[in-house]
């Protein structure tokens, strides 16, 4: 079996490829410049396209520790001259964080030899000029480019472990980082964790030149995905595709068959993708998980998610006609 196309898709690391190193390699930058992933709910703050690349009045900043870089920084002192411009003309503030901060930024790694920083916004907290806030979440009809995506949807699950590590989930003390790791450790009674991801399946259900497709209340009008559902304890990941499709839809599948997996920070899900084959039953809507669900023929499906997601991918390579 060669390895998944899927690992292409966004919110996957892989995309960024040799390009991202890990903070967790090597020693934290000895000053909090770079680019900066500015987190506010479920977007990222980036440069506005009003923000011109250049501006007639430039100062040059030479700082220690960095082999004599010199900085190109605007009049303001916000935004560095920035060497990462995206697909779509996105960029990300670079240089000085450009917003107050309270507490020391997240080093998230580095991205083309740049550090990478990241800061949560306050829901409600007025943006500044020359800022502009981006959605990250694909069914809210995204504008970033890929590469954005991956570092944000990284940089969501930073925070969000932030959020939820600060205390030892066994004796309730303040943990601590544990060195080149992104795990914490108890300085009282030494327990260790690390980042959660929760396992989730996502699956095709096929029967001939018709697929089985589920939408969710609250979903953008005649738009339909695919059944997905968490892993139980001591259940594999097979189990679980069989399990959530007979309580969700409750029919019966067979030839089970693993496609590929994507991140997904929304918080914090690894879904792991299957098709399978029907087998058999009747369609029983679980309305307490969904909305709707039935079957459509292959070359007349319904309005699907966008091609960020893994359900997208499955459908369009798993649910095409057959001659």
């Amino acid at each position: 079996m060669t390895t998944p196309l899927t690992v292409h898709l966004p919110f996957n690391r892989d995309i960024l490829g040799p390009a991202f190193t890990p903070a967790k390699r090597g020693a934290k930058p000895p000053i909090e410049r770079g680019h900066w992933l500015l987190v506010q709910d479920q977007t990222l703050l980036v440069l506005s396209e009003t923000v011109p690349a250049r501006t007639m009045k430039e100062k040059t900043l030479r700082y220690p520790g960095h082999a004599g870089r010199i900085e190109i920084l605007r009049e303001t002192g916000f935004f560095e001259q920035s060497p990462l411009e995206l697909r779509g003309g996105v960029r990300l503030p670079h240089g000085d964080c450009p917003l107050p901060i309270d507490t020391a930024p997240f080093w998230l790694g580095t991205y083309r030899e740049t550090p990478c920083w990241v800061v949560p916004v306050p829901a409600g907290a007025s943006i500044p000029d020359g800022l502009a806030a981006e959605t990250v979440v694909p069914m809210r009809n995204t504008r970033l480019p890929d590469e954005l995506l991956s570092l944000g949807g990284m940089a969501m699950q930073a925070l969000w472990w932030e959020s939820t590590s600060g205390h030892c989930p066994r004796c309730g003390e303040a943990t601590e980082r544990i060195e080149g790791e992104w795990g914490k450790k108890c300085p009282r009674c030494r327990y260790e964790h690390y980042p959660h991801l929760h396992p989730a399946t996502i699956v095709l259900v096929r029967d001939g030149n018709r697929v089985l497709l589920t939408r969710k209340t609250g979903w953008a009008p005649n738009r339909y995905a695919l059944v997905a559902g968490f892993v139980d304890n001591g259940e594999s990941l097979e189990a679980c595709v069989a399990r959530e499709i007979k309580e969700e839809v409750g029919v019966d599948v067979t030839d089970i068959r693993y496609v590929g997996s994507q991140n997904w920070p929304f918080p914090s899900q690894m879904m792991i993708g299957f098709v399978a084959t029907y087998a058999g039953g009747d369609l029983v809507i679980d309305t307490d998980e969904l909305e709707d669900a039935r079957w459509f023929p292959c070359d007349a499906l319904p309005g699907l998610p966008t091609r960020h997601s893994i359900s997208r991918f499955i459908i369009d390579h798993y649910a095409r006609p057959i001659d």
